[in-house]
């Protein structure tokens, strides 16, 4: 059974991730959580801190899920698309209150008032792991020789692109989660021609 505490973060992460930081207030996630103004202060105490409590809550259970993906005897171009799928089953099942982590977010527009270094902080966990998977398949060949931070972020980019086109745009966006999979595995691999280049 969740406890009020968590009923609070849910409902926080659904009512930041539809109406922004800005727009959503705190009696908006007491309404949602069927509790008390005072004790989501009580728990969280200011807006800000909710804010980055549900943000944080949410960017924690993907590293789990994350990390979890990418154990395991992989290559490095394996270990990516382990890492973007992943990802991309978990913004799936997380539909309603993935949206917290687009806007609670350094690669997102900054909402006035919030911690953008402790953010930044928080997501820099997603690059480096990104890093290590780069880093492995170019030492293990099955990624031709690529610059790391560069390649991580520009993995995380489309990865943060594609799920914002399936949550938050008009358009129809059937696939693309698969197809972004396989264009960032096209772009990394090492095909026979390039080993040992």
């Amino acid at each position: 059974m969740m406890t009020k505490k968590e009923a609070i973060l849910r409902a926080a992460q659904e009512a930041f991730g539809q109406m922004g930081f800005s727009t959503a207030t705190v009696k908006d996630v007491a309404v949602r959580a069927d509790v008390s103004f005072g004790l989501v202060s009580h728990y969280f105490g200011s807006k800000q801190d909710l804010f980055i409590a549900a943000g944080f809550d949410m960017a924690d259970r993907l590293i789990a899920r994350l990390e979890e993906s990418t154990k395991g005897d992989l290559n490095g171009l394996e270990c990516i698309e382990s890492y973007m799928t992943a990802y991309f089953d978990f913004t799936e099942e997380h539909r309603k209150r993935f949206p917290i982590l687009l806007r609670c977010s350094p690669f997102s527009h900054m909402e006035p008032g919030v911690d953008g270094v402790k953010v930044a902080e928080k997501f820099s966990t997603f690059i480096e792991e990104l890093k290590r998977c780069v880093s492995l398949g170019i030492s293990d060949d099955s990624i031709r020789d690529l610059p790391v931070e560069e390649t991580a972020l520009i993995i995380y980019g489309n990865i943060v692109g594609s799920v914002r086109t399936s949550l938050l745009t008009p358009y129809k966006s059937e696939g693309i989660f698969k197809e972004t999979i396989k264009h960032v595995g096209r772009s990394l691999k090492n095909s026979p021609a390039q080993v040992g280049c």
